[in-house]
């Protein structure tokens, strides 16, 4: 077969085993279950590795494929400098060109787009790489830098298939460990960093004799150790942040086509082996899409609880002594207009006595985590799907999700309202084209839309909602025709703070940028824009109605200590808020959602005034100031002096990025 004939199958093959290598799975009890025995990779041909490889594709499930798409989309952006700095351990080495360096970098990405574009069975995107004679050039220089007389993709494609190569030797070593050694391997990304290790140095020592393998040969005369492969895919993994998770999927997947057995044999339970099933392939993950049934367009979840109850003790087991755990239930992709679980009283009492936290719902990309432990009946989630038309005949605004209808019954009784938020995790459509920043989830509310934020994590924005209706998600233009003189240093952040409906104009397209902001005003900021939302909270401050359009998020600010009263009964809502206070409130906030975050004992004294911050407000101011979310001018904190809108909308979008 010659080389550009090769590069179709082989090209593949690399690109899912170099990323399964990378990032090979131990994160489970029960996948440490499944890789407690030996088998060997069959010969390599390239129809069975096509064959192979499909039947891993077919594996994947929606959510796992977009976790590709992402690996695609960064590899595409990365330069020569970041590429350079991840295979330095091997380029090192290799000493290429210029010319060649260039090569390597776009064969990168071309065989990186190649892991999400057969997913659809697009080998058609083989050919440009096929062909291309820079490729055949690299190898061929590469070649006669190692003194081999050849290489191709099809000598890689046997380093890593063929029954002495890396997938073979890997299994081996697998097989030979207990299961108590892979439950040790579970947290030790060291240890699984050498396992890896010792898989490659096996292969490397095939480079002469019977069975020698081409690559060993020419990585042996580069003078390119296993170390240099193993930082390298470890390089990959840290640099490239979409990496790991692609990696992950490529090789559950690849578990679940070819899980390995105990006792010997290959895959399937063949060679006498007994394969060793678990309720999900790893603990925490429970695939159940082969428990959907489609009647009518309504998909409908038939759970068994003493299967579930399994894979909370495979959870459990998997993370001693963690608390707030999730299982998740992953449906796969369901082809039904409307999706419903039901979870039985047996499941939700279950996963309260065990100490499971929430319960996690995933399909089509879309994943909805119920908090258990406010519930004690029988929970059923219904999420139907709605038409478009449900959002664009409303507004203008540019949709970047589908829409959505959520319903929960608790009991059988519906219930909108949830002392727990529930967090909803929309999949993104078409946002490559939108200003990410702006887009908001949206809530459908008697034919108009309320903003509530959310945040964007890759392809998904992740919003927790107390209550359930309608949602999508929209690209939140607001333009104001009054901020040109704060423009420069505020008009980006009013706008994405007004996207997330965290602030508000004043009506006519205004937002008064200099106006002060009262301590009410402030804390509705705030709340929204931390999505700490809770309609069941309650307060006890005299001067704040109950019908006040402000008294939801001082109930929820006082509930979580992010604000406290003039004195025990009073709130004074309508007095204007001091740089100190909003330094406090932000500080106390951020610490409520990140208790690890620390503040600089010395971030005070860079400010003059810094004696006449109230003793009370010290640590908020200094914590605030530490970390950024305020700052001073001139040398001075200016702690009594009442913030402007535009002040607060800057502070309010720093809090929003603080990381």
């Amino acid at each position: 077969m010659s080389l550009k004939k090769k590069l179709a199958v082989s090209t593949l093959a690399v690109s899912m085993a170099a990323a399964s290598v990378a990032g090979f799975p131990f994160s489970s009890e029960g996948l440490a279950k499944h890789l407690t025995g030996v088998a060997s990779a069959a010969a390599v041909d390239h129809n069975a590795v096509k064959t192979k490889i499909k039947a891993i594709y077919s594996n994947l499930t929606a959510t796992e494929v977009t976790y590709l798409q992402n690996y695609s989309k960064e590899v595409a952006g990365i330069d020569k400098a970041k590429f350079e700095d991840i295979f330095a351990p091997v380029l090192g080495k290799l000493k290429l060109s210029d010319a060649d360096t260039a090569t390597s970098l776009k064969l990168f990405k071309s065989v990186s787009s190649v892991v999400y574009d057969v997913y659809a069975s697009d080998f058609d995107v083989l050919k440009g790489i096929r062909y291309d004679v820079d490729n055949v050039k690299l190898f061929n220089n590469i070649a006669a830098k190692a003194k081999v007389d050849s290489l191709s993709f099809d000598d890689i494609l046997d380093f890593f298939f063929a029954t002495n190569g890396v997938e073979a030797e890997l299994r081996a070593l697998l097989g030979s460990k207990s299961t108590a050694d892979m439950i040790n391997l579970i947290g030790n990304p060291e240890s699984q960093k050498t396992l890896v290790k010792d898989a490659v140095y096996k292969v490397l020592e095939h480079k002469t004799g019977a069975g020698a393998l081409t690559v060993s040969d020419a990585v042996y005369n580069l003078g390119i150790t296993a170390d240099d492969l193993v930082q390298t895919f470890d390089n990959v993994n840290t640099q490239i942040k979409s990496a790991k998770p692609a990696a992950q999927a490529l090789a559950l997947a690849y578990i679940r086509t070819y899980p390995l057995v105990s006792g010997g044999g290959t895959g399937g339970g063949t060679g006498g082996g007994t394969t060793v099933t678990t309720p999900g392939a790893t603990p925490g993950v429970y695939d159940v899409s082969a428990l959907v049934s489609v009647v009518n367009g309504k998909a409908t979840l038939k759970l068994v609880d003493a299967d579930v109850l399994k894979a909370f003790d495979a959870l459990l087991a998997a993370n001693p002594g963690k608390t707030g755990l999730t299982l998740t239930l992953n449906l796969g992709t369901v082809n039904a207009t409307t999706v419903e679980v039901p979870l039985s009283k047996a499941i939700i009492e279950a996963a309260k006595a065990k100490g499971i936290a929430n319960i996690a719902v995933t399909f089509n990309g879309l994943t909805v985590t119920i908090p258990v432990t406010q519930f004690s009946e029988a929970v059923t989630l219904a999420v139907t799907t709605e038409a478009d038309t449900t959002v664009t005949s409303i507004t203008s605004l540019k949709l970047a999700s589908k829409v959505y209808s959520f319903d929960l019954t608790v009991g059988g009784v519906a219930t909108t309202t949830f002392k727990q938020p529930l967090t909803i995790k929309l999949p993104l459509v078409g946002a490559a084209s939108l200003d990410k920043e702006l887009l908001s989830v949206s809530k459908i509310v008697y034919g108009k839309l309320q903003f509530q934020g959310g945040v964007v994590d890759g392809d998904f924005i992740v919003e927790p909602r107390d209550t359930f209706s309608s949602y999508a998600v929209v690209e939140n233009k607001v333009s104001f025709s009054d901020v040109a003189s704060v423009q420069a240093w505020a008009g980006r952040q009013i706008q994405v703070v007004a996207a997330k409906g965290a602030i508000e104009g004043i009506g006519s397209g205004k937002f008064a940028p200099k106006s002060n902001v009262t301590r009410a005003e402030f804390a509705k900021m705030l709340i929204r824009a931390l999505n700490l939302e809770n309609s069941t909270a309650t307060e006890s401050f005299s001067d704040v109605s109950s019908t006040a359009w402000y008294a939801p998020y001082v109930a929820v600010a006082a509930e979580k200590g992010i604000i406290t009263g003039r004195n025990a009964s009073t709130f004074d809502p309508n007095a204007t808020i001091t740089r100190a206070e909003m330094a406090t409130m932000i500080s106390r906030a951020v610490k409520a959602l990140k208790p690890s975050a620390t503040a600089d004992a010395t971030a005070l004294s860079k400010f003059s005034d810094a004696a006449k911050i109230s003793a009370s407000l010290k640590d908020g101011v200094a914590f605030a100031a530490s970390n950024n979310l305020v700052i001073g001018n001139a040398g001075k904190f200016n702690p009594n002096a009442t913030a402007t809108r535009a002040e607060a909308a800057v502070i309010i979008y720093r809090t929003m990025n603080f990381k």
